[in-house]
């Protein structure tokens, strides 16, 4: 098997290319990235509500992974009610989408951190 082989082996694997998107939905007033693979499987997402812009998910397929492997839907519910929930299927279609683009990674990257510091940040407040 030849390098390009192996790097597009797996529709989830993290060497395969890579696309960076956002897209609004009015309806529930909710601005939606998406960090997906080659196949358009979400690896990651973020998704902010509201005029403030409020992250209510910021979820990722390799930690979600994880936690189904061990079986422990304690931490699984605990996942999710932290973070949100993940896409599920590949988002084929997204272009067509009202307002959907694609993005720079740098800006997902930044999203997702903001969206990460806030969602952990109000998880320690509800625990304290």
């Amino acid at each position: 098997m030849g390098l390009v082989e192996r790097a597009f082996s797996s529709p989830r694997d993290h060497v395969s290319v890579m696309l960076w998107i956002r897209a609004y939905d009015g309806e529930s007033d909710v601005w939606s990235y998406f960090e997906l693979d080659g196949e358009e499987w979400a690896l990651r997402q973020v998704d902010l509500q509201g005029p403030q812009r409020q992250p209510v998910t910021a979820a990722s397929l390799a930690e979600v992974i994880e936690i189904r492997d061990r079986g422990d839907l304690a931490a699984m519910a605990a996942y999710e009610r932290q973070y949100g929930v993940l896409a599920e299927g590949a988002l084929r279609g997204w272009q067509e989408a009202d307002g959907a683009a694609e993005m720079a990674r740098q800006e997902f990257e930044s999203t997702w951190a903001a969206a990460r510091e806030t969602l952990d940040a109000d998880r320690t407040d509800e625990t304290t």
